[in-house]
């Protein structure tokens, strides 16, 4: 399972086999026996590898999505909107003293449509 959700992200990214291989600097042949869950149990290192190499998480390549690029596409826009913040100098403490301000321009702009 784990091996075939591997296969299709690395798909999906258009990596071969060969080139993602190299970029995790793993074996290919090691790979292959990852994705065709001859191997179901990669180490924690090699996860790592393969996911950064996919820019992905780790629940990302255990847990298998049928809504993968939907996925990607709201965690990527939450972790640039939570720099964004960062970078405004906003803590993460600070972020619940806002919701009450995000809550009233929800309301405001619910009324007004």
């Amino acid at each position: 399972m784990i091996g075939k959700n591997i296969a299709r992200i690395r798909k999906k990214r258009g990596y071969t086999l060969s080139e993602f291989a190299e970029l995790a600097n793993i074996s290919k042949s090691y790979l292959s026996n990852i994705e065709r869950d001859i191997n179901k149990n990669p180490s924690l290192e090699v996860m790592q590898k393969m996911a950064k190499v996919l820019n992905v998480d780790l629940i990302t390549l255990l847990k298998p999505s049928k809504d993968f690029d939907k996925h990607l596409y709201i965690e990527k826009e939450w972790v640039n909107f939570f720099k964004e913040l960062k970078e405004l100098g906003i803590e993460k403490e600070e972020i619940q003293q806002y919701k009450l301000l995000i809550e009233f321009i929800k309301w405001r702009n619910e009324r007004s449509e």
